[in-house]
């Protein structure tokens, strides 16, 4: 079975494309730091591809962004290639089958949906109630 989980920071804002046959593939870079490095005074981090596809892709192209934190679940791959030094390196490259937002909506403003002008009302009208209860009512 091959199945990796990794959490970490998008390295950069997702990428869409579409290809020949009409399928969505996004792609973005996720940083996961090691618990442990060998210069205590910085960090290291390990840099994943990450490709999600089809509604997965699409969401994630409209929700995420460079910086936000993100689970990614899927196959795992490596690929090797070579440098502009002509040193051999290698890739790690994950087919997402699951991408969790972890960034708060709070962390911003982005995620946040425009506040209606007036929230009772917007309410009332939306789901079908009014309010009945008028807050100099109530005895607290």
């Amino acid at each position: 079975m091959n199945k990796l989980t990794i959490i970490g920071n998008l390295t950069r804002d997702p990428e869409s494309r579409t290809t020949a046959s009409g399928s969505t593939v996004c792609s973005f870079s996720v940083a996961v730091n090691r618990r442990r490095s060998r210069n205590n005074n910085q960090p290291e981090a390990d840099f994943f591809r990450v490709s999600a596809w089809n509604a997965l892709g699409e969401n994630c192209q409209k929700y995420l962004a460079k910086g936000r934190k993100v689970a990614v679940v899927g196959q795992v791959s490596v690929s090797t290639y070579q440098g502009q030094d002509g040193n051999t390196r290698a890739s790690l490259d994950v087919m997402a089958e699951d991408v969790e937002f972890l960034s708060s909506r709070s962390d911003d403003a982005a995620y946040a949906p425009a506040a209606p002008a007036n929230p009772v009302q917007s309410a009332s009208v939306n789901s079908g109630f009014q309010e009945v209860v008028d807050d100099e009512d109530l005895p607290f």
